[in-house]
């Protein structure tokens, strides 16, 4: 038997929820905010900024990403992938020969004389890197409280659920809950941000279908696709479905506005008339708006190009505060690691750059902050022709206000062994990295620059009590110093 919970299952919590159904669905226009704007003020003045998430949907690889590149590292990284490839062929190493055009150059040092390139298909961040534009957070990942090897080996110590799923570690990711949750962390900045903008329905944004990381309380993700807002077809003059009959699609367009007597049809029809408006309402504001820099003709340059787009159009549309999301599939490479990762990374740094560079040509590059995540990093040891799941990994964050050429967090060390060395404390075996920065911190960081106050930050990230002062552990502080 499952009892109803009178505060899930109340008028506005079903209307809310049927909204977030149609997320599911792009033909329908349910992807709109049915909720009044948020309860709290959380920002003041009219500064614009901007969190844009870039989601690698797959579980990307770490140590072929950012790949470490001194000597005596590069040899240990080279003969731990090398044992398991069973030929040169399936060798998933890249040679430190292939690293010279991507090597990252910090402003400080990082100890014992470690070094990190990045892939060769990564030449243009690793420009921004040298340049003070991007900055790496090393060995960043899902945690409910600081985890050391043997307190991870007892299991007397709370642990992120499902870890290795996909499905779940996205959510944990974007959440802090498994597959099943409905509300992201960036839904709740978004819940703070809603009564900063005057059109509270376009603080969140997705340009890659419904995701729960932009869903709130109240902030609902709007969502766009490459090409803009989402039309409701059958209402657009010269649609098949009437052609040439303006009679008929106008009746159609008169019924699905009109007031009705009953309270769920007449709720219908006011998000039909919402989302009418606010079709027409980003059609007319991305009208006004000529992003100069040119892209790449892939999916993720698309994605990135719109939101530049929409940035641009940020007056029209009448925000201060945006969270947006974009994403990329194909990461969960168990095979063909060498033949399949170029080919994405080169999307990501293709995208990447040149939104940066939109950001400039628009003036924000200062107000936008770009970040990537993704399920997990994966196992440092090869399986064959790849690389299995994971846990920690190695993420971008690029923008003008990132305080770049820096690495942030600790350097983990290169090891895939399960002794009590120094070298095999983070790392739980097959060298699946164990996060020394959660993904907590590392958004509190992000929340922190977008205007979230610290005594609101428990609202957004619920295992932040665990990490900084209030936990007790400086040595996992709050404010990671990215921004």
């Amino acid at each position: 038997m499952h009892p109803i919970d009178p505060d899930r299952h109340s008028r506005r919590a079903f209307l809310q929820r049927t909204g977030q159904l149609a997320l599911a669905g792009a033909a329908t226009p349910w992807a709109l905010n049915l909720a009044a704007m948020g309860d709290a003020a959380a920002f003041s003045g009219g500064d614009y900024k901007a969190l844009v998430c870039v989601f690698l949907y797959g579980g990307n690889d770490y140590a072929n990403t950012v790949v470490t590149y001194d000597t005596a590292s590069h040899q240990r990284y080279a003969s731990i992938r090398a044992a398991g490839a069973g030929t040169a062929a399936g060798s998933i190493v890249l040679e430190r020969s292939t690293l010279s055009n991507t090597v990252l150059q910090p402003a400080t040092p990082l100890p014992e004389g470690r070094q990190y390139a990045l892939h060769p298909s990564l030449p243009n961040l690793a420009k921004l890197f040298n340049n003070g534009q991007a900055a790496v957070q090393l060995n960043v990942g899902p945690l409910v409280v600081p985890l050391t090897r043997r307190q991870f080996e007892t299991r007397a110590y709370p642990l992120p659920p499902k870890l290795f799923s996909h499905n779940d570690q996205q959510s944990v990711w974007q959440s802090s809950s498994p597959e099943g949750s409905t509300i992201g962390w960036g839904g709740r900045m978004g819940d703070l941000a809603l009564s900063s903008n005057k059109q509270s329905l376009f603080t969140c944004i997705s340009v890659t279908g419904n995701s729960v990381f932009l869903s709130g309380q109240q902030a609902l993700q709007y969502q766009c696709s490459t090409s803009g807002a989402i039309k409701v077809r059958a209402l657009q003059q010269g649609d098949w479905m009437f052609g040439p009959n303006e009679g008929m699609r106008q009746t159609l367009l008169d019924l699905v506005q009109q007031s009705r007597s009953h309270v769920l049809q007449n709720e219908y029809n006011a998000v039909m008339r919402r989302a009418l408006s606010s079709e027409g309402a980003v059609s007319n504001a991305l009208a006004g708006v000529n992003v100069q820099t040119a892209f790449a003709n892939n999916n993720l340059s698309r994605q990135m190009r719109m939101v530049a787009r929409l940035i641009g159009a940020r007056q029209a549309l009448g925000v201060n505060r945006q969270v947006f999301m974009v994403s990329m599939g194909g990461f969960d490479l168990h095979d063909n690691l060498v033949a399949r990762q170029p080919g994405l990374l080169l999307e990501l740094d293709q995208a990447l750059s040149a939104f940066y560079q939109a950001t400039v040509e628009l003036g924000v590059a200062d107000k936008v902050t770009t970040f990537t995540a993704s399920d997990f990093g994966r196992t440092l040891t090869s399986n064959g022709d790849g690389s299995d799941h994971g846990w920690g990994s190695h993420h971008f964050v690029l923008g003008g206000a990132v305080k770049g050429r820096r690495f942030y967090g600790e350097a983990p060390p290169v090891s895939a062994s399960d002794t009590d060395s120094p070298l095999d404390q983070w790392h739980v075996g097959q060298g699946r990295l164990l996060p020394r920065t959660s993904t907590d911190q590392f958004a509190a960081t992000l929340a922190q620059w977008f205007g979230v106050q610290e005594t609101e930050l428990s609202q957004i990230l619920p295992n932040l009590r665990h990490f900084g002062n209030a936990g007790g552990r400086l040595d996992y502080p709050i404010d990671i110093g990215f921004l």
